[in-house]
């Protein structure tokens, strides 16, 4: 409530400002599959809206005020089915500027490291480089990055999770002609189960995290990104080193290649796992795109491959994508805890339309 009070009162002072937008995205989501649930459809179709207002007013040549706010809307069918029907604030932050700090406080997106696919530093976002709309869910926060020359950047945060308690983080980048480094921290005091990195390692009780990232730009791009997780009950290593290269060939073939190392240590067992991922994106002519992604967890031999062509325009992109992933009957896992949707099961073809005004 006192972060909506002191949003309220920013947004009444910059009212009478230099520029007003109105923007959205608009997302049309159709997909079928070979592997579905029982008693479910072999097609789903999803609309969502998220219509976006922003505010800004520079108080200086330096210094800059500005509030943005955005809405979610979003129906899901399974057949003739409703299966997700979201209506709910998406993001409002405050944010203001001068040429060496930013602050910002509000429901927002913090998202750092180097890695693309299989990222030990996804503590905080849903972000999925196989997503054309590039959404993610934020967390409440106030964030503060102080630029004290060209080559440091220092940033800190405070979190509210869901339960209304804190959680407190930091980090430091530092770039130089032999790459980019930075170290991160966090305390998170909640005792709520959370997950770590983007495969979802689970992680109980209150707990600390800490992180090294590198990233050189030469020859080839390279890069390394490590996380330790450690509470009372178990202890974490999340660890994945990449590289990628243009070839020189009409417009460019990027190819990229990660692998990660997983140590999971608890209570009731050790585990090590072991995660690669291959991607590869041309563009072709001015307004199409092709990307490959393949995806190994070598530990439980299950394969992930993910084909789109990309065609965009002006305002709109039209996006055909092809999946092939394990079946249901692979997961030693009851049906019931499986989601419904078709989406990451068996082979599946999806159209998605995104309209952006």
């Amino acid at each position: 409530m006192r972060k909506m009070t002191i949003i309220g009162i920013a947004l009444n002072s910059i009212i009478i400002c230099q520029e007003l937008s109105i923007r959205g995205i608009l997302t049309l989501n159709s997909l079928t599959s070979n592997d579905i649930p029982d008693k479910s459809s072999y097609f789903e179709f999803g609309v969502s809206y998220v219509p976006t207002l922003s505010i800004k007013k520079e108080l200086s040549n330096t210094n800059l005020l500005d509030i943005e706010w955005a809405y979610y809307l979003k129906r899901h069918y399974l057949g003739d089915s409703l299966y997700e029907d979201i209506n709910k604030q998406h993001r409002l932050w405050l944010r203001y500027t001068t040429k060496k700090l930013e602050a910002r406080l509000g429901l927002q997106k913090i998202i750092f490291g180097p890695t693309q696919i299989l990222r030990p530093l996804s503590w905080f976002d849903t972000y999925d480089v196989k997503d054309p709309t590039g959404q993610t869910i934020g967390v409440e926060a106030f964030r503060l990055k102080w630029f004290p020359s060209n080559n440091i950047s220092i940033w800190s945060w405070i979190i509210q999770n869901r339960l209304d308690t804190l959680s407190y983080g930091l980090r430091t980048e530092l770039s130089s002609s032999i790459g980019e480094i930075s170290l991160t921290y966090h305390l998170e005091p909640s005792h709520t189960k959370q997950t770590i990195g983007t495969i979802g390692i689970p992680i109980d009780g209150s707990h600390d995290k800490i992180a090294i990232d590198y990233r050189y730009d030469g020859f080839i791009g390279f890069w390394n990104e490590s996380t330790l997780a450690k509470s009372e009950k178990s202890q974490i290593i999340l660890s994945t080193i990449g590289a990628d290269y243009t070839i020189p060939f009409a417009s460019g073939i990027l190819l990229m290649v990660e692998t990660m190392y997983v140590s999971n240590n608890n209570l009731v067992q050790n585990t090590n796992q072991n995660y690669s991922a291959i991607m590869t994106s041309m563009p072709i002519g001015i307004m199409h795109t092709a990307m490959y992604i393949s995806q190994f967890d070598w530990s439980k031999e299950k394969y992930y491959h993910y084909l789109r062509w990309s065609t965009s325009f002006d305002s709109y992109s039209l996006n055909m994508i092809f999946s092939l992933n394990p079946k249901r009957n692979q997961y030693n896992l009851p049906s019931s805890e499986l989601p419904k949707s078709l989406l990451g099961f068996g082979t599946g073809i999806q159209f998605m339309f995104i309209y952006n005004h």
